[in-house]
């Protein structure tokens, strides 16, 4: 291996992770990244291979190597299995949850120029699986939502240094502090706090269920939208209706010195290895993966090739109103480059 080499984990998923993730990794090496891949299992197969869903192998790697791309994960449902992507983000302190959607011509999408940022605070409030309990009659559950003051404070920081970055105009805070005036009261608060300290910004504040609203009937009004946990899982995936569904948006998962990128859809089982997946959300969160290590030139070439492919329609699949493949769609790409 070549000392300059950047060593990257990749774990390549359940049901069709590994046909996109292939996809990937084939874009990445023909834009010259020159990445060394240390594949990892996680997920079923890591199951079937090694008796847990989350190798202790997987997190070293992960720990080693400071950057993963992941494909779609199957946490099987029902009881005693934790989610993987929410034990990945616990476990590596990836606070922030980076989910862009940007309108690609061709897709047949409802819109025309979205381009949203979620920024979503990615460990605290209801998914962090603090105080779960049921009744022992099994006729009442709870559950208990942290927001700490640190925890808010990091994630508007990061929506705000990542406007004035990338020369964003407007950061809108997304809450429900009319209802529940202590954890959304509290995030509310330390985002009017930040938003004081950025001017050069406009800030802006919105009630969840109306900022649903707003995105449906006017959508362009919004860049950056930073929100709490729960709230921006179902935000993000809104706004990635917006421009075609989930297999046009990517994911990354920031933490202070590790990340992980990723498909933000499932896994698909029903069609894995049948060469029918769009590769597209994975392509464009190693994308999000290049800009991260300061490789934007490369970046900008894989989506000015992916554009066009879609645009075009040059051998898309299905969900894209073509008829072919994901091997086909990818050596469409690879062509490009």
């Amino acid at each position: 291996m070549n000392p300059t080499q950047q060593n990257i984990t990749v774990i390549r998923g359940d049901g069709i992770g590994p046909d996109i993730i292939d996809a990937a990794t084939k874009i990445l090496d023909k834009v010259g990244c020159n990445f060394n891949y240390e594949y990892a299992d996680a997920g079923l197969m890591a199951l079937e291979n090694h008796g847990e869903l989350l190798p202790q192998e997987t997190l070293d790697l992960i720990a080693k190597n400071k950057v993963a791309l992941k494909g779609p994960l199957t946490t099987p449902v029902g009881e005693g299995f934790t989610s993987i992507n929410v034990s990945l983000r616990k476990q590596f302190k990836l606070y922030a949850n980076l989910r862009p959607v940007l309108s690609f011509k061709g897709t047949k999408a409802r819109y025309e120029d979205i381009d949203i940022i979620t920024v979503r605070e990615n460990t605290q409030g209801m998914y962090s699986g603090l105080g779960q309990v049921v009744s022992a009659d099994g006729n009442e559950a709870e559950a208990v939502s942290i927001i700490t003051r640190e925890g808010a404070e990091k994630i508007v920081v990061f929506a705000y240094e990542l406007a004035r970055r990338e020369g964003r105009k407007k950061v809108t805070a997304v809450h429900k502090a009319n209802i529940l005036k202590s954890t959304s009261g509290l995030f509310l608060k330390v985002a009017r706090e930040v938003a004081a300290r950025y001017p050069d910004i406009q800030s802006d504040e919105m009630i969840v269920d109306n900022c649903c609203m707003q995105l449906v009937m006017n959508p362009h009004q919004f860049d950056i939208i930073v929100t709490t946990n729960l709230f921006g899982d179902i935000l993000s995936d809104l706004c990635a209706g917006l421009v075609g569904g989930l297999g046009m948006a990517p994911g990354a998962n920031i933490g202070e010195d590790c990340a992980i990128f990723e498909a933000v859809h499932g896994s698909a089982p029903d069609i894995a290895g049948m060469n029918l997946a769009n590769p597209t959300s994975v392509i464009l969160a190693s994308i999000q993966m290049l800009e991260y290590l300061n490789m934007a030139d490369k970046a900008d070439r894989i989506r000015a090739a992916l554009k066009d492919v879609i645009e075009s329609g040059d051998r898309t699949t299905r969900d894209l109103g073509g008829e072919h493949g994901t091997l086909e769609f990818t050596d469409a790409v690879l062509e490009r480059l």
